[in-house]
């Protein structure tokens, strides 16, 4: 006999009537995220289908060899993680840091910060140096404090979102494995749009995001592992303290076997894929040399109007450039002011820098001549009706 359940009323009397969402029309030109390409929009609005269907599981190994060529890697081990970049971010750590390690954390800005207290949350012997906002390390800074601390891991930012400096790679790899340690790079807000090389400068972990340089929504993390890498995960005397984000799990998943570890979010992998199609379909080369074009564009005319950068131009990252506030203007002000009248945000200053600089993203699909020249524009028109005692180069 069934049970009958007593049912009562919802109660619906503050519940206010919803319509379907619609977005407002956004140029996201901030420090992420920036658009996506329609065709990438038109691939997550596919039909969802099993995460261990054969169909799916073609389609992972191919975001891998994509993820491999972007990032210039034959790591074995490269995936994208079902999280946002900062989840690709702690399985760098999470997966190779074992309580007691010595973990080095170069910083120049704010996400060297955030790597260090990742690092010291898996009980890791954390040593920082560090640098203005707005410079980068030298090879001698760097040798000077690996023969100090002897560490495990040397963790650096490649490009650094809140400062807009890009660090320069040649002889870091060299210089790690001459004192045995592994190099971890943040490639957040360079993949896809700065030249990569992560084998050639022998870099042993790295992630980044979906929604920066590859201009898909986030949601997705890229993560990637070295042999040696590998090895000290093998090696491991305990579990790695973060089960979601165990790599040794998930390699079944995205290895040979298959595995099921979790229900992987198959749509944000249909634009992921499709992302990183269009980007193998123009060309790596072609992708840097536009992103560097267009950067110099918008440079060029900022400093024309007499706006001065933060960066100098030999470190600038063609991805993210901090602009300079002009004393006495209301900086957050003038980014509202562009958002509510014109619908294009651009970013204020993080840490240090917040309430300094403006920063000016050109990534991936928005990394367009015609996106420069609006910003341009913007800048000299409403900058000095803005504010009276302010007013642009002639």
């Amino acid at each position: 006999m069934a049970t009958t359940q007593t049912s009562f009323p919802v109660d619906q009397r503050h519940l206010k009537s919803f319509g379907p969402i619609s977005t407002p029309d956004r140029l996201l030109l901030g420090p992420g995220p920036s658009n996506a390409h329609p065709s990438v929009l038109k691939a997550l609005a596919l039909s969802p289908i099993g995460h261990l269907d054969p169909f799916y599981v073609d389609l992972m190994a191919e975001v891998q060899e994509l993820l491999r060529y972007a990032w210039q890697t034959d790591n074995r081990l490269t995936l994208p993680m079902s999280g946002t970049g900062s989840a690709a971010m702690e399985a760098t750590l999470a997966n190779t840091v074992e309580p007691g390690d010595t973990v080095l954390v170069a910083i120049k800005g704010y996400f060297g910060h955030r790597l260090a207290d990742m690092a010291g949350r898996y009980q890791a012997n954390v040593k920082t140096i560090n640098k203005s906002w707005g410079e980068a390390f030298s090879i001698d800074e760097l040798e000077e404090a690996l023969s100090k601390y002897r560490p495990s891991i040397l963790a650096m930012v490649h490009a650094e979102t809140s400062t807009g400096v890009c660090q320069p790679m040649d002889g870091i790899g060299d210089l790690c494995h001459k004192y045995g340690c592994l190099l971890l790079l943040d490639t957040v807000t360079s993949l896809g749009g700065v030249p990569l090389f992560l084998d050639k400068w022998q870099v042993d972990l790295a992630y980044s995001c979906s929604q920066k340089g590859l201009s898909c929504p986030p949601g997705l993390g890229p993560f990637t592992m070295s042999s040696l890498a590998e090895k000290k995960l093998e090696n491991r005397k305990n579990k790695v303290p973060n089960w979601y984000l165990d790599v040794s799990l998930l390699n079944k998943y995205w290895g040979s076997d298959r595995v099921y570890h979790h229900t992987a979010p198959v749509n944000m992998n249909f634009g992921m894929r499709e992302a990183l199609r269009l980007l193998a379909e123009e060309g790596l080369e072609n992708s840097w040399n536009r992103h560097r074009k267009n950067a110099e564009k918008l440079w060029n005319g900022l400093e024309r109007l007499g706006i001065e950068l933060h960066v100098p131009v030999d470190l600038r990252l063609p991805t993210l450039t901090t602009v300079k506030i002009p004393e006495g203007l209301d900086g957050k002000g003038f980014t509202l002011h562009l958002l509510n009248n014109y619908g294009i945000e651009i970013g204020g200053g993080l840490g240090d820098l917040a309430g300094k600089v403006w920063r000016i993203g050109l990534m991936g699909y928005n990394s367009t001549p015609e996106n420069v020249d609006k910003v341009l524009n913007l800048f000299e028109s409403e900058l000095p009706r803005f504010k009276q005692n302010f007013s642009v180069a002639a």
